[in-house]
């Protein structure tokens, strides 16, 4: 339904398939999990293929979704008003994933600079020290755990610091076809963002050499302690909105080879654009703290 200030789509089963899709991709996914790390007591092998099914299943929804949404895009049915309750929709959600990523640099701040001094005997807490672990030492990263199985910090400069500056560059190829959509400049919008995908792809690729590195040659796995655990969880959740942003940019990108954006009507283009630059930011937060400091 339309009107002079708003529109209203039709009923749509989109958000009730895509919950199917999302119970079976976190039901599998669960019993995945614990089938592997406990095969005795979780036995069967239908958590991983349900995990697999679910996937595919959300991927289809969201394809189908968007492909409605383009629609109504195009058919001239999105207002000025909902353009604007648009964009505030995309401010909150990546606020979302802000308050997202604090509580796992919490979990960082947390552990480095208060329970760590606290196991090490700082102030009065002596007594615990030498309860609870006499041989600690109070330093980070923790490269041993209580089981005395020792492994190696990823350092900052060398595949940490090249994707630190990729992603950098890919900001910058993004501003320049970001302005080059807002002057009408087709091939060099299109130039400017296919960059900006191959640079996003070739990110992802060298995160996978790194934690393939990590596994095999510095036995940082996500069982070396809480500094292992903590790693993967910032890089890892990282790594999977890297993913999604690239795979938004390659998404918009068609579109725009397809000639639905101009400098009025662009929204969606937008939305890709501002998720890429906070994914950005964040790297860099996660580059200082998990890496270099």
């Amino acid at each position: 339904m339309a009107t002079d200030k708003y529109y209203v789509p039709e009923s749509s089963p989109w958000p009730l398939v895509a919950s199917v899709g999302l119970f079976m991709t976190a039901f599998g996914g669960a019993h995945f999990i614990q089938q592997a790390t406990d095969p005795d007591t979780f036995s069967g092998s239908w958590g991983q293929p349900l995990f697999f099914f679910g996937l595919a299943w959300l991927w289809l929804t969201i394809a189908l979704w968007w492909r409605d949404t383009i629609k109504e895009s195009r058919g001239g049915l999105h207002s000025h008003q909902l353009g604007i309750s648009y964009r505030q929709g995309m401010l909150w959600f990546i606020f979302s994933e802000v308050m997202f990523f604090g509580a796992f640099f919490g979990a960082l701040f947390y552990t480095r600079w208060l329970i760590v001094p606290w196991l090490g005997g700082a102030g009065s807490n002596a007594m615990t020290h030498e309860l609870l672990w006499p041989d600690f030492q109070a330093m980070w990263p923790l490269v041993k755990t209580p089981g005395g199985t020792t492994t190696q910090a990823m350092g900052a400069w060398g595949l940490p610091a090249i994707n630190t500056a990729i992603l950098l560059t890919s900001s910058i190829t993004l501003t320049i076809a970001h302005h080059a959509l807002l002057a009408g400049k087709r091939g060099k919008l299109i130039g400017f963002q296919a960059i900006t995908v191959l640079l996003g792809a070739i990110f992802l690729g060298l995160q996978v050499e790194e934690y393939i590195h990590a596994y095999t040659e510095m036995g940082l796995t996500l069982d070396a302690g809480i500094y292992g655990s903590l790693f993967f969880l910032l890089t890892g959740f990282h790594g999977a909105h890297v993913t999604i942003g690239t795979i938004f940019l390659a998404v918009t990108l068609i579109r725009v080879i397809k000639g639905h954006f101009d400098a009025e009507n662009n929204f969606a283009w937008e939305a890709g654009a501002w998720y890429w630059h906070f994914v950005d930011v964040v790297w860099l937060f996660l580059f200082v703290v998990v890496y270099w400091l």
